[in-house]
Formats: C-alpha cells, sequence, structure tokens
C-alpha cells in the first residue's frame, strides 16, 4: 500500500485523510500567518521636508538672473545707475572654490555686504609717505605701450572696426572680435564668456589682441574671468606681463578711486596665486619697486598673503627681494606677513632679513611702527635660527632705532633665546665681564 502524503496546509497526522483547502480553512476560522511579516513604513507623508540654506540662496540667485535676462531680453529691465561695488571678500568664502563663482554676478550694488571701508591711521600713512619716491614713473595706459612696442619693432599696425585687422611687420593676424564681444566685457556680470575670447590666450601676438577689446572698460566680474583665463593657459612669464599690465593698473586704480577693492577684483588677485610667481614677479614687487604703494593698498593686498597658501620657495624669494630693494613702508608689511606664516626659511633669507634692518643704523628719519613690529616678528620666529652675532648686531640697533613698547619686547625675546651657532656644533666665545 503506498505512503500517505501529508498535506502541505493541515496539521493532521500522518495517517489522516487528506482534507481539502475550504474545509481545514473554516475549522481554523483564521487564516495561519506567514513567518515574514512586512513593516511599512509608519511615517506620515505630511511631514514638512526644508531646503538647506544653501541650496535656498543658490536657488534664489539662478532665480533673479534669469529674471534680469528676461527683463533685459524684453526690454523691460529699468536704468539702475553705476554704484561700485568696492568691497573686500568675506573669510568664509574660499577663492578656490568655483561652485561659487557662477552666482557672483547675482549680486547687485545693494545686495553685497562683504566689507566695510578701510580706516587707516592718518600718523601711519604719514609716516609711510615720508619714504616713498617723490618722482615716480608714469604708468602708460596698456593701448599706447602696446602701440609702443609694436612700432620699435619697424612695422606697421592699423586695427579696422568692422573686422578688428591687426597688421604687424606685413603680416596680418586677422582675430575676429565683434563689437558685441566689447560689449559683453564691458556690461558683464555672470555666465558665459564669448569663444573668441577664450581664445586669446592661444595666439602668438595675444597682447595687440588683447588691447582690442579694450581691458580699461571691463567690467570688475569680467576682469575676474580673464584672470582665471589667462592664469590658467598662458605661462609663466606671459602671465606675469597680464598681471603687471593688466591687472595691478586696475587694482589700484579701484582702490584710489573707491578707498577699497572690488570684490571681483578682489577674487581675481586670489585666483591670480594660481601662479605664485607671476604673482610676486608681476604683482607684488612692482607694486614696492614703483615707491608708491600706499598703506591701503598694503592692507588690501596683503590680507590675500594671509589667506592663500603660498609655497615656501616662492615666498622665500619674494622676501629676498624685498629685503634687498630700496625701503618703503610697505616692505614692512609684506614682510610681517610673510613672516608670520612661520616658514622653515633657508640661512640665505634669514641674513638677508637681518643686514636689511642693520642697514638703518644711520637712518636719520623716524622709521613707522610697522618697521619695529616687522622686526618684532623676526625676532618672535626666527630668534632661534638667528647667530649670535647677528643678535648682538641687533641689540646695537635697538639703541638707535628705538620705540617705546616694541624695542623692549625685541629685547626679551633676542637674549632669552638660543642661537643657530650652538646648534650646529660651532664654537662660540664668551667674553667675561
Amino acid at each position: 500500500m503506498p505512503k500517505v502524503k501529508r498535506s502541505k496546509g493541515g496539521g493532521e497526522k500522518s495517517g489522516a485523510a487528506p482534507v481539502a483547502l475550504a474545509d481545514q480553512i473554516l475549522q481554523a476560522d483564521i487564516v495561519r500567518a506567514k513567518g515574514r511579516v512586512k513593516i511599512r513604513d509608519t511615517r506620515e507623508e505630511s511631514d514638512d521636508k526644508y531646503v538647506d540654506e544653501r541650496l535656498s540662496r543658490k536657488i534664489l540667485q539662478q532665480a533673479r538672473i534669469q529674471q534680469e535676462e528676461l527683463q533685459t531680453e524684453y526690454g523691460l529691465a529699468p536704468e539702475k545707475k553705476k554704484a561700485p561695488v568696492t568691497v573686500l571678500g568675506p573669510d568664509s568664502q574660499d577663492a578656490d572654490s568655483d561652485e561659487e563663482w557662477p552666482a557672483l554676478g547675482a549680486a547687485g550694488p545693494a545686495d553685497v555686504e562683504y566689507d566695510e571701508e578701510i580706516v587707516v591711521d592718518a600718523e601711519d600713512e604719514k609716516a609711510i609717505e615720508m619714504f616713498m619716491n617723490k618722482n615716480p614713473p608714469v604708468r602708460s595706459p596698456l593701448a599706447r605701450l602696446v602701440m609702443h612696442i609694436i612700432s620699435s619693432r619697424g612695422g606697421v599696425c592699423r586695427h579696422r572696426l568692422y573686422n578688428r585687422c591687426v597688421f604687424v611687420n606685413g603680416d596680418m593676424f586677422k582675430v575676429v572680435i565683434s563689437l558685441l564681444v566689447l560689449q559683453v566685457l564691458s556690461k558683464y556680470r555672470s555666465g558665459k564668456l564669448p569663444k573668441a575670447f577664450k581664445i586669446i590666450p592661444a595666439l602668438s601676438n595675444w597682447e595687440q589682441v588683447l588691447y582690442l577689446t579694450d581691458p580699461d572698460s571691463w567690467s570688475a566680474a569680467a576682469m575676474y574671468q580673464a584672470t582665471r583665463i589667462f592664469s590658467s593657459n598662458l605661462k609663466e612669464r606671459m602671465a606675469q606681463r597680464f598681471y603687471n599690465l593688466v591687472l595691478l593698473p586696475r587694482v589700484r586704480d579701484d582702490i584710489a578711486e573707491y578707498k577699497r577693492l572690488n570684490f571681483h577684483l578682489y577674487s581675481a588677485l586670489k585666483k591670480a596665486l594660481f601662479k605664485p610667481g607671476a604673482w610676486f614677479k608681476g604683482i607684488l614687487i612692482p607694486l614696492c619697486e614703483s615707491g608708491t604703494c600706499t598703506l591701503r593698498e598694503a592692507i588690501i593686498i596683503g590680507s590675500i598673503l594671509t589667506k592663500c597658501s603660498i609655497p615656501v620657495l616662492h615666498s622665500s624669494a619674494a622676501m629676498l627681494k624685498l629685503a634687498e630693494m630700496e625701503y618703503n613702508g610697505a616692505n614692512s608689511i609684506f614682510l610681517r606677513l610673510l613672516l608670520d606664516k612661520k616658514y622653515a626659511l633657508p640661512f640665505r633669507v634669514l641674513d638677508a632679513l637681518v643686514a636689511h634692518f642693520l642697514s638703518f643704523r644711520s637712518e636719520k628719519r623716524e622709521l613707522p611702527v610697522l618697521w619695529h613690529q616687522s622686526l618684532l616678528t623676526l625676532a618672535q620666529r626666527y630668534k632661534a635660527d638667528l647667530g649670535s652675532e647677528q643678535k648682538e648686531a641687533l641689540l646695537e640697533l635697538l639703541k638707535i632705532q628705538t620705540h617705546p613698547q616694541i624695542s623692549a619686547e625685541i629685547r626679551r625675546e633676542l637674549q632669552n633665546s638660543g642661537s643657530r651657532d650652538i646648534e650646529i656644533g660651532l664654537p662660540v666665545t664668551v667674553e667675561m665681564d
């Protein structure tokens, strides 16, 4: 007799006859629950979901940009008076973050709240003016400079407005830069730049072509975008010329006119540090060599040195150059800011800095407080790296160039520290009184 199979749905004994499914349900009165029970989400669908503050700000900025573009397209945009946006950027915004830059143009003059006007002490400014160059070199506009370069080569330069052609030494370099490009650069606030402008760094005669775009009429936002393009695509030597001929004069003119710097121009200076060698050779060193750097210009440009990370070799070369050039008040500010970065400086740079301060032993003019502050910074940061003879010479200097509060602090730092010659094992002679 074959074995009776057990029904899967019932709980009967093995010898019982099979029972139909309907009879089993009626007998049990309930359906048997399975082992796996699906737990449904008990969260209420009515819970509010908020957008974070950063995303909300971006949405509002993009909506404002689109609204302004639509109003401009249909001729409904009201005419706004040109108000300079001359403010420094906040510390919380990083200049190296490209994610934030597309929204820069969305802020109008009334929406920008970055920093107040820099207040400069009148006595410090007067003290620095004593060391300024009385006969500063005349800064030539870019157009005049380019025309002089071309004419010195014996060529003929002429350009036509309808197609923007340039003839140099008989060869024609034709770059189609329409009047629309000039209008875009003069009124640019945000968005994409014309492709005709982006190819300028790849041209061999990029300086002449850049002159045709009239950099003096660029908006501040266009100057920032141009700095990004030229610092990324030009070699260091060519980028240095762009910084020196275009960016630096624009920055100095903006500071002189508005007593503070436009946020886009400040961002352009920070973005220019993408090539630190070109930045020092094209901006900082020429600014100090001109002998006309004001206290306000030194404070604004020096703040970039504090906020940005700079390779030690470039900073060391800059300090060496600043220490060897003719002194003006701005040198003390830049030296103090670079010394505060606490680099492991080569001994050659430290020796040049000590020689720089010792050269003031015969100075008859009253030195500004900034000079004493930079000497105090050198003593605080690198007192253990100075030789015993250098410290004795600096202590003798303090007897000639003194300050009521700072000189005592410098003397205490120099006297209560080790010397370089002790650490490297050189013999030290001590004179007994």
